[in-house]
């Protein structure tokens, strides 16, 4: 099951503490369990009935608790911890460390109410919380804090909470075992975008390579008449608006590359791919694979440029923190004297709901003029509509043995910038200090970007459970 279809499902500990009200750790266990179920996500915890109160508290509980969610490990994404009072340290760091999910967790402390302080009322979770983070740094277990320090189960604060965790738990698992298909090789005139399969798979990130020569036998051999080809061009003419004098032949010739890319990428299960998009598919097959790779990517399957492996993965992060569609572009022009502003473009393989708005597909501009219109049908053309955006890369450092990233927040503008292909004007603040830290670090002149705000979480995931070395710009 490709990550964005599954389910978030959560392991669930209610801790408790003896000399506390256990009503509360019931009530509390009651509240989330509605919670989560009103909030769409799946949960594992102890039945009501396997401790007292339906909470872990002593090193006995801590084993039943751990032993489920190994049981059950494939299915958990992320731990959630509450603290309905006090709680037990013990028995949740316990639990955390028996079970060994290596998954994200997040610990919540519930609100104590200014008229239910006494004996059989107050909650104290204000302090329990520190006491459990306190364990958590001891053993070594990262953890995601909620935005206030206490809130109530079935408060907005803690449903917004969660929000947030389930997409830092989506970044997280959707990584680890990420597989990406790297189509053709890079661009013989790109040292750019080199990359270390070995560091991404000690991260969990499988490259499945292919030849081109490959895809193009498929596809040549692939019937005009076919079901599948059929299917694809009453896809693309339903995608965008195609200029009358595109010659049949080549929408036909586009859409039997595009069934066969699809089908090699369900073949291989790969969530994302990159591809060498220019010259050899234009000098021996005779089209770009701009189209091919927007059509992959408005249905949650992101393709990059110039086998740029890294820069997919980047689209693929973004993917799974935002659920929005991303695009992938060039830090490209500046915009006049405004230095807060630049041009990011490609030829372009922007998705549609990328641009946000209607598109053209048809040749090449740039490449066409040298490598011949006829061999060029497929660009997706248009300016990308104003809103706010998350821009992330990461890249691959050899030399210090590690994967960086940058990640940052900005928005698309409506100005005016008269270049063919696609192209999105951009605003981000302190931009000199953000290219400088590109420049410096040696990254990629490629990013990529999705059309809504989520640097936090992917600060969060990459930064806290993956360990990458991420600079955050503010």
């Amino acid at each position: 099951m490709r990550m964005m279809d599954k389910k978030i499902t959560f392991g669930v500990i209610v801790g408790t503490r003896g000399f506390f009200n256990p009503k509360l750790a019931q009530e509390g266990r009651i509240q989330l369990e509605g919670q989560l179920k009103a909030l769409g996500y799946d949960h594992v915890i102890l039945p009501a009935d396997a401790t007292e109160h339906g909470a872990v508290e002593t090193y006995a509980h801590a084993k039943k608790c751990a032993e489920l969610f190994r049981r059950r490990a494939d299915d958990i994404d992320g731990v959630i911890v509450v603290l309905p009072n006090f709680g037990d340290e013990l028995g949740v760091v316990q639990t955390l460390d028996l079970a060994k999910l290596n998954v994200p967790v997040l610990v919540q402390a519930c609100n104590d109410r200014l008229d239910a302080v006494g004996v059989s009322g107050r909650r104290d979770a204000f302090c329990g919380k520190i006491s459990v983070c306190n364990n958590l740094y001891q053993y070594d277990i990262p953890f995601t804090d909620t935005t206030e320090h206490t809130c109530d189960i079935d408060g907005e604060t803690f449903a917004a909470d969660l929000d947030y965790f389930a997409r830092v738990c989506r970044v997280v698992r959707g990584l680890r075992t990420a597989r990406i298909g790297a189509i053709g090789a890079r661009p013989a005139a790109f040292q750019t975008v080199r990359f270390s399969e070995k560091l991404l798979q000690d991260s969990g990130i499988t490259v499945i390579p292919v030849d081109l020569s490959d895809i193009f036998a498929r596809a040549r051999a692939l019937d005009d008449e076919a079901a599948s080809v059929k299917q694809k061009l009453a896809e693309i003419g339903a995608y965008g608006t195609i200029p009358n004098d595109i010659p049949k032949d080549h929408i036909v010739r586009q859409a039997r590359l595009s069934v066969v890319i699809d089908e090699w990428l369900d073949e291989n299960e790969c969530d994302a791919s990159a591809v060498q998009c220019w010259t050899s598919v234009q000098n021996n097959y005779g089209c770009a694979t701009c189209l091919s790779m927007s059509l992959m990517g408005e249905k949650g399957r992101p393709s990059a440029c110039e086998v740029d492996v890294a820069g997919a993965v980047s689209m693929y992060a973004l993917l799974l923190a935002s659920g929005q569609i991303p695009g992938f572009l060039d830090w490209n022009n500046n915009y006049g004297d405004e230095r807060d502003k630049c041009v990011c473009t490609h030829c372009s393989n922007f998705p549609r709901s990328f641009m946000g708005r209607d598109i053209e597909i048809s040749a090449l501009d740039l490449l066409g003029e040298t490598l011949g219109k006829d061999n060029c049908f497929g660009a997706i053309k248009g300016h990308v509509a104003p809103g706010e955006m998350t821009y992330f890369r990461i890249s691959t450092d050899d030399t210090m043995a590690t994967i960086k990233g940058y990640v940052g927040e900005g928005r698309f503008t409506n100005d005016p910038f008269d270049m063919d292909g696609g192209i999105a004007v951009c605003e981000v603040e302190r931009l000199r200090e953000l290219l400088a830290h590109i420049c410096q670090n040696g990254f990629e002149h490629h990013v990529a970007m999705t059309r809504t705000h989520c640097a936090a979480v992917l600060d969060e995931a990459v930064s806290k459970y993956l360990g990458w070395d991420l600079y955050r710009h503010v």
